[in-house]
């Protein structure tokens, strides 16, 4: 008798896995098998967690703070992210329009799970981080794409996205400082980004600001809830503490909008995942309430590793980049000779030993991703590969 395996949901069959994380880990089992392995694919801080925050953690531990929570978060934390949102982001917020998640992504799902139904369309400009789509798409809703190039700077073209919009547009996705082209959107764009929303009272926006304290000197960040008071009960913001203070494992993110729709997004997460680990919650808590000088200290190491990268990249003939102004990332263009992104990946790590993230993962085949969330050393030894790789081109 053969025995089959179960027949897959057609969700699942579907369902593409993230690319960023198959390389990283396709770079790490090299590595294990005794390869010399340069990767600048991770889109993972490469400090430690603060200690004072591990020391929050630790305390509540011992205190015996390891039991089930409430769904929506630990109301401290809950307080203390509104409170911080009304202070920092200038958007006034209430402790019971804030959902603590599993990480971003969490906080992300969720949103698209209940605003989205099978026909909507979700807005994204493009390039994008590359689990938006697949996320819409296990809530059934399709994406329409709103393009831009590193020819004009990967500008969001608002007449573009007008032009885009139907009676089946339900959600708009901004990420800025963005991944993966480090831009950052400036405030006079925010404000004529608003004013079309306003024209459209069916379109929800949803804000990914997990950057928002990695920004090149002189950069503002600028919360898209807080431009316009007309839409903000239509802005959902995302946010979380894996990047700024480098606890990506701790898995802590939060969503923030409007009331009604973060209560139905709790109830989802009741019934899936319930409360994040309430231990962590604590260390979340000493994050926000503490001093940001460790966050400040690793956006100036990163600013410095951001620019030696910037400068490698611009002195590789046939390179075209735009510079990034925020995030760890910087998204490249390769020669017009090389047009498959992936495939010059590919052969960038079984050649080279070279790890880096292809384009068309984020929606841009012309492209690659790099980060520089790694030493100097990796950076001017990835610089080196990538020279090489090119000249096989």
């Amino acid at each position: 008798m053969i025995l089959r395996p179960p027949e897959l949901s057609h969700r699942a069959i579907a369902l593409k896995p993230s690319l960023t994380l198959e390389i990283s880990a396709k770079a790490k089992a090299l590595q294990a098998e005794g390869r010399d392995i340069c990767s600048l694919s991770a889109g993972e801080p490469d400090f430690n967690t603060p200690g004072f925050i591990v020391e929050a953690a630790r305390e509540a531990l011992s205190q015996g703070i390891t039991r089930y929570g409430p769904a929506a978060g630990d109301p401290e934390l809950r307080a203390a992210l509104a409170d911080k949102l009304i202070h920092e982001n200038d958007i006034a917020t209430k402790p019971e329009q804030v959902l603590i998640c599993n990480g971003g992504k969490q906080a992300i799902y969720n949103l698209f799970q209940v605003v989205l139904n099978p026909g909507d369309e979700v807005l994204l400009p493009s390039p994008y981080w590359l689990s938006y789509p697949e996320m819409a798409a296990l809530a059934g809703a399709s994406t329409v794409l709103i393009p831009s190039s590193a020819s004009d700077g990967f500008r969001l073209d608002l007449d573009a996205l007008e032009a885009r919009i139907t009676p089946k547009s339900r959600l708009l996705v901004i990420n800025s400082p963005g991944n993966p082209t480090g831009r950052v959107m400036q405030r006079q764009e925010l404000e004529a980004l608003a004013e079309l929303v306003a024209r459209h009272p069916n379109l929800l926006v949803m804000s990914d600001e997990i950057y928002e304290y990695l920004l090149a000197e002189g950069e503002q960040h600028i919360s898209f809830a807080s431009i316009s008071e007309a839409i903000k009960d239509r802005c959902f913001t995302v946010n979380g503490f894996a990047k700024g203070w480098a606890m990506t494992g701790w898995r802590l993110g939060y969503l923030a909008g409007n009331a009604t729709v973060i209560k139905a997004a709790s109830a989802l997460q009741s019934q899936s995942t319930s409360n994040v680990c309430s231990f962590a919650q604590k260390g979340a808590l000493a994050a926000i309430r503490g001093s940001r000088e460790c966050v400040e200290e690793m956006a100036c190491s990163y600013n410095l590793r951001r620019n030696f990268l910037i400068e490698g990249l611009q002195s590789i003939p046939g390179i075209t980049l735009i510079p990034p102004k925020g995030a760890f990332y910087a998204f490249p263009q390769l020669p017009e000779r090389i047009t498959d992104s992936m495939e010059f990946c590919r052969r960038a790590l079984e050649d080279e030993g070279l790890a880096v993230v292809p384009g068309v993962a984020f929606g841009d085949d012309r492209c690659i991703r790099l980060s520089c969330a790694v030493s100097h050393e990796s950076i001017t030894n990835g610089l080196e590969r990538l020279q090489r790789m090119l000249s096989k081109f």
